[in-house]
């Protein structure tokens, strides 16, 4: 007898207008009962085949089969009534709600009406694959992972058998990795089908059982997890091998670029996102930031940047490269940074919302950068658009033309007009945050190269990073925070992915003292 697939895709082609064509005759299979991952560059299709999944989109060409049956899906609605979940990298949850009341949200007013039974069958599935969710708690307390759990939980409460997760991992510590694929492998055994789209190969051959290709819109193939290795997966997605070492240069001609003490920094209400930390930056290195999501990384970047107010006994100092001289950096806006001749490039990790104008094509986001250089009324428009152009050739930007607004390219591709504008302002200082999150392997390591040749430029690379592999690869010393406070400076040759992920998640006592290695100033 024939095994039916859970999900069957036939001949489907999706196009975004005449020029854009995210899928192009997708035919592929999902088994029930299988972890499934979805691998390829970014614009290579794979959210938008899920999307047609879970009802965000609906094909254009070709048919969709659930358990054997054709199916047309046009709304998310219609998916859940056919077991399908889609759990997005952005939570769909109200932060003011508790838990019990966004797994309602939604529902049959029979359904929320009931609050007993509602708490009934949500503990009977965290019995049943080993969440672990308090009911009772509000959005706005939550950890990443413990909204993640809720998601999922939410998603099986309305009876999906087949589920989407769409980088799950991003922002989870590999303890909390660990215990996620723990629940997705009970899952499976209870005869989930579980599709996760990631670009994290060592968790893709850790968790799944097959492994899906796209390129450029195309189903290549699909092979078994326990015949590939990360090298195959590679090959397989870009078309041609690729050098997947991640080069770590010996610092050279190191000198103290920033020096930053004592620095606490409160949100709007009140509380310490930053508590008092001092670090040292030097040229020629790069220094890794962990910490689990709302850290302090994004505040300590900005506070650098002029971006954030900071308390009275801050200091953030910057040390100029040639005359040695100091300049506080507290207090000061970005242009009165910039007049002191501080040249500091910084790639944030909201790429459209504070990095580039989505609006705007890529000339006028190069010149964002270089529009009070005119010389007289009409801004320079040429040197902007020379530099679109060569962004766009050496970072191999996949766009129909400098000229398309970067709001409708793929995260990768954003990513890489974003960093190519920062690094052509040849910064003393290059601060990313988050620089290669949802990106593709071979993008990745474009953007790795990028920095470590900065690096070799004398530029005090600052990373705020999620992936421990990475960090412990790329950079040469990590500083780790926790609620906002350092918990320690660990050598990124000798720590291991246990050390930092401790660190991440159990808070220090001794504060600075935590502090295990560092660099000598060197004149």
């Amino acid at each position: 007898m024939e095994k039916i697939p859970a999900v069957r895709f036939e001949h489907i082609t999706k196009a975004f207008g005449s020029k854009v064509v995210a899928n192009k005759d997708v035919t592929m299979d999902i088994e029930k009962g299988e972890i499934m991952a979805l691998l390829g560059e970014n614009g290579s299709g794979k959210t938008t085949l899920m999307n047609m999944l879970s009802g965000i989109y609906r094909q254009d060409e070709g048919q969709i089969y659930i358990n054997g049956e054709e199916v047309h899906i046009n709304s998310p609605k219609d998916a859940y009534d056919l077991g399908v979940g889609m759990i997005h990298q952005h939570f769909k949850l109200v932060d003011l709600f508790n838990a019990a009341e966004n797994i309602a949200l939604g529902m049959d007013k029979k359904v929320t009406g009931n609050a007993k039974k509602i708490e009934k069958d949500v503990r009977e599935i965290c019995d049943r694959y080993g969440f672990e969710l308090d009911l009772k708690k509000k959005v706005y307390n939550m950890s990443v992972s413990e909204k993640q759990v809720l998601e999922i939980v939410k998603t099986l409460y309305r009876g999906a058998s087949i589920l989407i997760l769409d980088e799950p991992t991003a922002v989870l510590t590999p303890q909390e990795t660990d215990k996620l694929f723990s629940v997705l492998r009970n899952m499976k055994a209870d005869g989930k089908s579980i599709i996760i789209i990631t670009h994290k190969l060592n968790e893709v051959l850790a968790i799944s059982d097959r492994v899906a290709i796209l390129r450029k819109g195309e189903y290549i193939d699909t092979v078994l997890t326990k015949e590939a290795s990360v090298q195959s997966l590679t090959d397989m997605m870009v078309g041609a091998k690729v050098e997947l070492d991640i080069e770590r240069p010996d610092v050279k001609h190191k000198t103290r670029r920033l020096s930053i003490n004592h620095l606490t920094i409160l949100d709007k209400y009140g509380v310490k996102v930053i508590d008092d930390v001092s670090l040292d930056a030097y040229s020629g290195e790069i220094l890794g930031i962990a910490g689990i999501s709302g850290s302090g990384q994004k505040q300590l970047l900005e506070a650098v940047a002029g971006l954030q107010p900071a308390e009275k006994d801050s200091s953030i100092k910057y040390i100029d490269p040639e005359t040695r001289e100091e300049s506080q950096l507290i207090g000061k806006s970005v242009s009165e940074i910039k007049k002191l001749g501080v040249s500091l490039a910084f790639v944030p990790e909201d790429r459209l919302g504070m990095g580039l104008v989505g609006n705007m094509d890529m000339t006028d986001n190069m010149m964002l950068r270089s529009y009070k250089n005119g010389h007289n009324i009409f801004t320079d428009r040429k040197t902007p658009h020379d530099l679109a152009e060569k962004v766009k050739e050496e970072l191999e930007v996949v766009t129909p033309g400098i000229s398309t607004p970067v709001r409708k390219l793929s995260g990768g591709n954003v990513q890489k007009v974003l960093v190519g504008r920062e690094i052509a302002t040849e910064p003393t200082v290059m601060m990313a945050a988050y620089a290669v999150r949802g990106l593709d392997i071979n993008t990745s390591y474009t953007i790795y190269r990028l920095l470590n040749e900065q690096k070799k430029k004398g530029v005090a690379v600052i990373y705020v990073g999620e992936d421990l592999d990475v960090l412990l690869a790329l950079c040469d010393r990590i500083a780790v925070l926790c609620g906002g406070r350092l918990n320690g400076i660990l050598d990124g040759r000798t720590a291991t992915k246990e050390e930092v992920g401790y660190l991440m998640t159990k808070l220090i006592d001794y504060g600075q003292e935590a502090e295990t290695y560092d660099y000598h100033e060197e004149a």
